[in-house]
């Protein structure tokens, strides 16, 4: 059986490598790590993973980025697959996008940017396996 994915969407790279370098060493062998780069790709990476078998269980997601923003991301999502636990990861989301988010999205979580390492690999974690 295939690991469950942890799916990273924000559109500054920077931003991808660390997560998926901390959420690598962090969780280990619990999930494999895929990104990226804005929300129509992510749509993308989880329509092709589902068709192959294999569930991406959590998306990481940031709020502001080009095309669409994260909250109308995680609604499209959540009609889709609404399973998926979302965390919305953002140093400037706004509180309608995230109480948007939680309503419409079942928004799981949400984290501030800059986050801390320690919080978010707990937070990964302590989802993954409760599942």
């Amino acid at each position: 059986m295939a690991k469950p994915v942890v799916l990273c969407v924000d559109d500054e790279a920077i931003i991808l490598n660390s997560l998926k370098i901390q959420i690598k060493k962090g969780l280990n062998d619990l999930c494999t790590v895929e990104a990226a780069a804005c929300a129509d790709e992510a749509l993308e990476i989880i329509e092709e993973l589902h068709q192959d078998g294999v569930g991406v269980v959590l998306v990481l997601c940031d709020w502001l980025m080009p095309g669409m923003k994260g909250d109308e991301f995680f609604v499209q999502l959540h009609q889709a697959h609404p399973q998926i636990i979302k965390i919305m990861l953002s140093g400037q989301a706004d509180q309608s996008a995230i109480d948007r988010a939680k309503d419409e999205a079942d928004l799981n979580q949400f984290i501030h940017k800059p986050w801390d390492k320690t919080e978010l690999i707990t937070l990964l974690k302590s989802k993954l396996e409760a599942l």
